[in-house]
């Protein structure tokens, strides 16, 4: 039996580096405040949290005083920065640099296009925390997107500005892009100078996509490890199914049954880019319990 964990899987840059200074946070301190999951991934979460990590939510945080709070790699808006200052909150703040430059970018042009009536629209899940932090770059007036279905509600008649959360897919971020573009045509008489594209996807994600396809076609079956709420998780285990129909979603080792390892030569396991390269060894050694 091969059993192979993919080379690929595991935290990405932003993640890792926020994981690494929350480590270091919490060798100086007992007890450190995290606004929100710093990852979306239960098992790291624990991990985290046996060694002093406590998440506390929006509401939570607005109360909190003279307290060190720790900000995780997806973002965060404007307000979250207001609110550290009124309650002289101390901001250990993790955000991916890739993210920030991307707030940078979206903050500027939607300045910038203020002129022209221009609209930021940002393709992303919404409510994630990501997209709150992109949005709040714009006070609150940028346009959410998650499927052409939502194309309603962008206003065809002004300028389109289109951006993308950092973690989505690049295939249907194309897809997006093209309905736009026809869209547009129809109402602009072909006239798409007010037309503006911006692919912000990272890289790291997006070249995981075509990886991760040629990685489950090379395995029988393939063990995708990742957090329920995983944005990333989600698009990197649907190729994974569409390479391969034997893929299945687990989210601990727990879930590892016997059933899903029979009949079959190779086994592959794989993840996202939040999930810990402990939790995918674990499952190795899972399964090869199974075989012995």
């Amino acid at each position: 039996m091969k059993i192979e964990i993919d080379k690929n899987a595991g935290f990405c840059f932003g993640v890792e580096k926020a994981i690494e200074r929350a480590e270091e946070e919490l060798n100086k301190n007992e007890t450190i405040y995290c606004l929100g999951e710093i990852v979306h991934n239960g098992e790291e979460i624990k991990r985290l949290e046996e060694k002093g990590l406590k998440t506390i939510t929006y509401k939570e945080y607005r109360k909190l005083k003279n307290a060190t709070v720790f900000l995780r790699a997806h973002g965060e808006p404007p307000e979250t920065y207001e609110i550290a200052r009124e309650n002289n909150i101390q901001l250990v703040d993790a955000t991916c640099p890739i993210v920030s430059k991307l707030q940078s970018r979206i903050k500027s042009k939607y300045n910038d296009v203020k002129e022209d009536d221009g609209q930021i629209v940002i393709y992303g899940k919404e409510g994630h925390a990501e997209i709150k932090g992109l949005v709040g770059q714009t006070d609150g007036q940028a346009i959410v997107i998650d499927h052409t279905d939502n194309l309603e509600r962008i206003d065809f008649n002004r300028p389109v500005y289109l951006y993308s959360q950092t973690t989505k897919s690049k295939k249907a971020f194309n897809e997006i892009r093209t309905k736009i573009e026809e869209y547009f045509r129809e109402l602009k008489n072909h006239d798409v100078s007010k037309l503006k594209f911006h692919q912000t996807i990272c890289g790291q994600v997006a070249n995981r996509e075509s990886d991760i396809f040629e990685f489950a076609n090379k395995h029988d079956v393939i063990l995708f490890a990742s957090g329920k709420n995983s944005s990333n998780g989600k698009v990197l285990f649907n190729v994974c199914k569409n390479a391969n129909p034997r893929s299945y979603f687990i989210s601990s080792v727990n879930e590892v049954g016997e059933k899903m390892t029979e009949n079959c030569n190779s086994i592959g396991i794989s993840g996202a880019t939040s999930t810990p390269s402990w939790l995918l060894n674990d499952i190795k050694t899972k399964v090869q319990s199974y075989l012995s």
